[in-house]
């Protein structure tokens, strides 16, 4: 594959070549204002910006160059704050469109109310002109950013695919078939994913252009994960420092079976960031830092080669955002 058949990848301050990625964590949060998220848990308010701006350039002197902020529309995103910390970071930083869990939005938010293909056309604007400034309201968003966003955030939840979900989730593929951009989906606790994978590969949208996230804790068994893969879809695994679910030396077994099924070539790692796990909001946090600085390491203890990590960071990252154009 060479430049000529790579897509561009669109960050929040422009197109960048797919070399330019570099070590990329492709699901993070930096900037979320108040809202119901943050009513149900206070570490999704993440709305200093002056110390989301120390977190990024934290994570670029260690050694990072991109990530992915994983907020959707409609979901106190904050398009203007990301444009300014990349800029003054010189983090590449991804922004997304999209929808979460329908529990994070109020009872009269207009994203449970209009059609499908409404929603659609949202997207694709936010994805081709420039993402609305956001909040938590029943009215359709108005007023719209020159901030793009670089791909299609889902969730896939509990109740898993209602016909509310399948209008979300049928929205989301007309969006990506039209604009060629991927789809990042939220994978709840103790669902089974493949059903969606079908649904979203009958409405068009290509195998690698989907990206099955927090598998690693969300999915106990690794047959569903190898299922996932088999289809041509990526993983992205985050339950990195996160004890409560389990130890990083866990995590690294986790990785080392679907590396061993063949797959390494499919998987990407993040932290999945609250305000309760980023340095510069608490000091005993992991940090933005902790794959570059710790996690990677284990990696090294468990048998990893600094190849496979360079596939995890930068290979993988960029043949996901840079597929052949279609």
């Amino acid at each position: 594959m060479n430049g000529d058949h790579m897509k561009e990848i669109v960050t929040v301050t422009g197109t960048i070549r797919p070399d330019e990625l570099g070590f990329c964590q492709c699901h993070e949060h930096i900037a979320m204002r108040k809202g119901v998220s943050a009513r149900l848990n206070p570490a999704l308010c993440i709305d200093d910006y002056d110390r989301s701006l120390e977190e990024v350039k934290l994570f670029r002197r260690s050694g990072g160059d991109s990530f992915v902020e994983a907020q959707p529309c409609g979901c106190c995103r904050d398009a203007l704050w990301l444009k300014d910390i990349s800029a003054q970071s010189g983090v590449n930083i991804i922004a997304s469109t999209g929808f979460h869990k329908m529990s994070f939005y109020p009872e009269d938010h207009w994203i449970k109310s209009i059609s499908a293909a409404g929603l659609s056309e949202i997207f694709d604007r936010e994805l081709n002109d420039g993402m609305f400034e956001d909040g938590d309201f029943a009215e359709l968003p108005q007023k719209q950013t020159d901030v793009r966003a670089g791909l299609i955030k889902t969730a896939y939840d509990s109740e898993e695919l209602t016909d509310r979900y399948k209008k979300l989730f049928r929205a989301a593929a007309m969006s990506a078939v039209r604009t060629g951009r991927c789809i990042m989906i939220h994978v709840e606790l103790q669902t089974d994913p493949r059903p969606l994978q079908e649904y979203l590969l009958e409405l068009g949208v290509p195998a690698q252009d989907l990206m099955f996230c927090h598998m690693d804790r969300a999915c106990r068994d690794i047959a569903m994960h190898k299922a996932i893969l088999q289809n041509g879809s990526y993983l992205e695994y985050d339950t990195i420092g996160r004890f409560k679910y389990h130890s990083d030396e866990y995590e690294t077994e986790i990785f080392r079976s679907v590396a061993d099924a063949g797959y390494e070539d499919r998987l990407l790692y993040s932290l999945d960031t609250t305000r309760s796990r980023l340095k510069a909001y608490d000091e005993n946090a992991i940090g933005l830092d902790y794959i570059l600085k710790v996690f990677n390491k284990e990696l090294c203890n468990a048998g990893f080669s600094d190849e496979d990590i360079r596939k995890f960071s930068v290979e993988n990252p960029r043949r996901f955002f840079a597929g052949p154009v279609r």
